[in-house]
């Protein structure tokens, strides 16, 4: 076996990689190099869970009146170490916070008043919940962080025998309790107790290291949590998950499958608004799901504290096999989904304290046998940190299952965290959802022009934009604008002739392996022609029809079919024209299939009223800027006909307007826009003109 074969077949058999690197590293031992070491922890997931650990400093600092003031720098609330920067840090006045060691107790809310009183900076993130750990170990540097190999420790029953083999003096362990001020007393008094201490073990919960330099705790850290993976590699069982329940379904039926499961369960975990799905199908996921010990071993708990926030305390695991066949998943995803939520309103009832409100009670991870993980998130991103939580989890399962098993927080101990007020005021920091967070929108012909225009405004209020259009290249470009604006997996593109049935079918089986669903799908993808009655050809008609017609009745037809699976309702936009409702000389061809266009719009709106699906045309005119169409010769044809220069068409348009105005793609993008937000909720069937006022286009 090759040594690259080696790490695959164990993602475990390295130890943690030192990526420290002198040359690199600040000179000087504060602030900066705390960022630096923040960072290189960050850098590994199996060392610190994203948004998860904390790290500090203690350095003295001149203050306003440029006295030297001991400053306790740890990383602030909510941030994530992997990305932090020097401003991402609260700094607080160590000889302020020091005293509070020898407090008997003290509440959440005394403690975080308290630490607020005590910054040395103006304008900083607020302190980590863990704060005080920092203050009470007698280190300069102290790292707290939550690796697997440790986790899978604390995670046993016999969590503290393994640690004295481990680790022997070395080590001290303190058994679970919420962080706060009496976890961090305990920490501080053990480290103080003993000064040849090199780490302490936090059970269900993470690992303390320290040093004097940022380079010595860093290295502290590496070191404890290796002796601790070595340990677990010596023990590692063959089959932890107690082999194969079922086999992994091959590719192409196992997308069949998931693009008619995926918006099931999409549909059914939906809460205030739709969520974003991402699917896992990677072979450490696929072990577990398709292993006897999931079904059981799911259901113990979190991994880690950390984690309850994003994957809830349990996943749902769906009682399903492949042999069972479509029909059998579909019931078991909508079955699975309404126990769920039944389970997790009893667990709220059971343990709620007053004033506490209920989150969504939908899963935010499935697992699916055969299939994978299917994990959800209020966007692409919120999707993504359930999805690398819970690998981090059966990574914890897989070795705590070979020391005797794996153990987890009580139910009422997970409330705790899950509605803790602290935890809860790290979410209080995200920015308020907008109108469309957690929707997806499939926009064809969005390679350019006004379909370009609609992925962008779309974005910009939360939607997850799919990027269909022949022009496969340009379609990429439109899809990497749009996520390096917006964020992780904000756009795909996905090439698409609408005039091809089984591309179109595929372009939303692509939407739904990518986010789950779609809920809004803009109709814009065009072409156009011009010529005389007589001089128009069948294979222009033909062409005008297919493009403009069919294609929107293929593109509308299969957001129908995906809309009514999800069961939530959806928005449909047709992009018409004026020729839609006024006459276009040498244009009929194009004005026809444009009528079309509108005329379908209306019946759709009547069948799918009764499923909430909205569906409403824009009709726009004379749209020069950016657009593929009027770059051809469909400028000159149409200037050809007014008797003018194609230079001279964008101001004849202009002149043309009751308001005297020209048009551009952004100002269809944005009655797009409006169309698909709640502010429009109420509206179908409808049709708004964005022409600058064309009395001919005027609808009555």
């Amino acid at each position: 076996m090759t040594d690259t074969q080696t790490r695959t077949a164990s993602t475990h058999t390295d130890l943690p990689k030192n990526r420290w690197n002198d040359a690199d590293a600040p000179n000087s031992d504060g602030l900066a190099s705390l960022t630096y070491r923040s960072n290189l922890l960050g850098a590994d997931r199996t060392l610190v869970n994203i948004y998860g650990g904390n790290t500090s400093t203690k350095s003295v600092e001149k203050d306003h009146l440029g006295r030297d003031v001991t400053v306790l720098w740890v990383k602030g609330s909510g941030s994530d170490i992997a990305s932090i920067t020097e401003k991402g840090f609260a700094g607080l006045k160590l000889d302020e916070v020091l005293p509070l060691f020898d407090r008997h107790e003290m509440s959440d809310e005394e403690m975080t008043a308290y630490l607020d009183r005590t910054a040395f900076e103006v304008g900083r993130p607020r302190q980590s919940i863990e704060t005080l750990l920092h203050a009470f170990v007698p280190a300069k540097h102290v790292d707290h962080t939550h690796p697997d190999a440790i986790i899978a420790i604390a995670c046993t029953p016999n969590g503290p025998d393994i640690m004295r083999e481990i680790y022997g003096e070395r080590a001290a362990w303190v058994d679970y309790i919420r962080p706060g001020f009496t976890l961090s007393q305990q920490i501080g008094a053990a480290v103080r107790d003993n000064p040849k201490l090199e780490a302490v073990v936090m059970g269900k919960h993470g690992l303390v290291t320290w040093g004097e330099t940022s380079k010595e705790s860093y290295e502290s850290t590496l070191r404890i949590i290796g002796e601790a993976q070595a340990y677990l590699d010596a023990h590692a069982e063959a089959e932890p998950f107690g082999g194969a329940r079922v086999s992994s379904v091959p590719d192409g039926e196992r997308d069949t499958l998931l693009t008619a499961v995926l918006p099931i369960l999409r549909g059914a975990m939906k809460g205030a608004r739709p969520v974003i799905l991402e699917v896992d199908r990677s072979p450490d996921v696929m072990e577990f799901v398709n292993s006897n010990a999931a079904a059981e071993l799911s259901q113990v708990g979190a991994a880690c504290p950390d984690h309850l926030v994003h994957t809830k305390r349990t996943p749902l695991y769906l009682d399903w096999t492949p042999d069972q066949g479509l029909d059998a998943l579909k019931a078991a995803a909508q079955e699975g989904v309404t126990r769920f939520k039944d389970e997790y309103a009893a667990y709220f009832e059971e343990n709620r304290s007053e004033g506490d409100t209920m989150f969504t009670p939908a899963p935010r991870v499935v697992l699916i046998p055969g299939l994978g993980m299917v994990s959800s998130g209020p966007d692409a991103q919120g999707a993504d940190v359930s999805r690398q939580l819970y690998t981090r989890a059966i990574q914890v399962m897989k070795s705590a299952s070979s020391l005797g098993g794996f153990v987890s927080l009580s139910a009422a101990e997970s409330y705790a965290i899950e509605y803790w007020p602290l935890e809860l005021y790290k979410l209080s920091l995200k920015p308020a959802p907008r109108a469309l967070e957690g929707h997806v929108a499939l926009v064809t012909g969005a390679a350019s022009g006004i379909g370009r225009a609609i992925a962008h405004r779309l974005a910009a209020d939360g939607a997850h934009i799919v990027i269909a259009d022949l022009n496969a290249d340009g379609g990429q470009t439109v899809a990497e604008e749009v996520t390096k604006g917006r964020g992780h997996r904000r756009a795909t593109a996905v090439p698409m002739n609408v005039t091809e049935e089984e591309q179109v079918t595929g372009a939303y089986q692509h939407a739904v392996l990518t986010y789950g669903g779609v809920d809004i799908a803009v109709n814009n993808a065009g072409i156009a022609s011009s010529a005389p009655i007589e001089n128009t050809s069948l294979e222009m008609w033909n062409r005008n029809q297919s493009i403009l017609s069919t294609g929107y009745f293929l593109v509308a037809r299969e957001a129908f079919k995906l809309m009514r699976a999800q069961g939530t309702g959806g928005n449909l936009v047709f992009i018409g024209s004026k020729n839609s409702v006024a006459a276009g000389k040498n244009a009929a061809a194009y004005s026809a299939a444009k009528a079309a266009e509108l005329h379908l719009a209306r019946c759709l709106a009547e069948e799918g009223g009764a499923a909430g699906i909205r569906v409403n045309s824009v009709l726009p005119d004379g749209i020069l800027a950016g657009s593929s169409i009027w770059d051809g010769k469909w400028r000159a044809e149409r200037a050809a006909t007014y008797g003018l220069e194609p230079n001279q068409l964008e101001e004849f348009y202009r002149n043309r307007t009751t308001l005297k105005v020209n048009v551009f793609p952004e100002d269809i993008a944005e009655a797009t826009y409006w169309l698909t937000s709640p502010a429009a909720a109420k509206t179908t069937g409808g049709v708004i003109t964005v022409d600058g006022g064309v009395p001919t286009a005027y609808v009555r």
